[in-house]
């Protein structure tokens, strides 16, 4: 009966469309339910797929610097040198203004592009019945386990007095290149830190706190050359805590 229950809302799950309170449930039903949690993580798969698929197709900067070449409209001749003199201001502005809503537009479908494919690893991992290859709640058994596995190292937060149990940890890649995935608990809310060394190319820190995005909440920094991901359906303030922990940590 559970199964039914749930079994229309898989894709909506796996596309990050449910609102916390239903992310959550369908998450303890999946940790219990080896048929669901199956059919979850075909649909992550799926999806990956498809969008690896589709990154073989986005525009080149050179094609973009090329149509915009052509969409440049060049004033006549016959316009006299005063027309010319008025028009190259606004045609700047224009050409400007295009150039940034470019930059902006590439930014922020960058940020939502990992923002997608982090929440697939969450939830794949979450469907999965073997969440982390490292399954200890001591910082010192996990951190020693990924030395020689990944290409940095890091701290983990000493979370005594605090509500938050580290569970485990596992090896994950994020366009193809290796970092952390460290799984914690909080109140029944599974959260996911993600580690990967901080190549310069994404600006998308989140400094004013947690954002929403694929039905979790995320916070993200670089600090001492790594970038951090947290992410989960927990509060913004759990997320916001764990965030403190971590940076405290390092």
């Amino acid at each position: 009966m559970a199964c039914e229950q749930w079994r229309s809302r898989l894709d909506s799950y796996a596309d990050g469309e449910l609102d916390s309170q239903q992310a959550s449930a369908l998450a303890a039903h999946l940790q219990g339910c080896s048929a669901c949690a199956g059919d979850v993580l075909a649909r992550v798969q799926m999806k990956r797929s498809l969008q690896a698929a589709g990154k073989r197709y986005t525009a080149s900067p050179e094609l973009r610097n090329r149509i915009m070449k052509l969409a440049a409209v060049k004033p006549r001749r016959e316009a006299g040198h005063l027309w010319k003199i008025l028009a190259l201001p606004a045609l700047l502005i224009v050409v400007l203004t295009i150039v940034v809503n470019v930059y902006v537009g590439y930014q922020s479908a960058r940020r939502n592009r990992i923002y997608s494919e982090l929440a697939d690893l969450h939830v794949a991992t979450l469907a999965s019945t073997t969440q982390v290859d490292v399954v200890s709640t001591d910082r010192h058994t996990v951190k020693p386990w990924f030395q020689g596995k990944i290409p940095f190292t890091f701290n983990l937060p000493e979370l005594q007095g605090s509500e938050f149990t580290l569970l485990g940890g596992r090896v994950t890649y994020l366009a193809q290149t290796p970092g952390a995935h460290l799984i914690y608990l909080v109140r029944k809310h599974e959260i996911s830190v993600f580690i990967f060394q901080d190549r310069g190319e994404e600006s998308a820190s989140s400094p004013s706190g947690p954002v929403r995005a694929s039905s979790f909440n995320i916070e993200n920094w670089t600090q001492y050359g790594l970038r951090y991901f947290v992410m989960g359906d927990a509060s913004p303030e759990d997320i916001q805590t764990l965030s403190r922990l971590l940076r405290a940590a390092q």
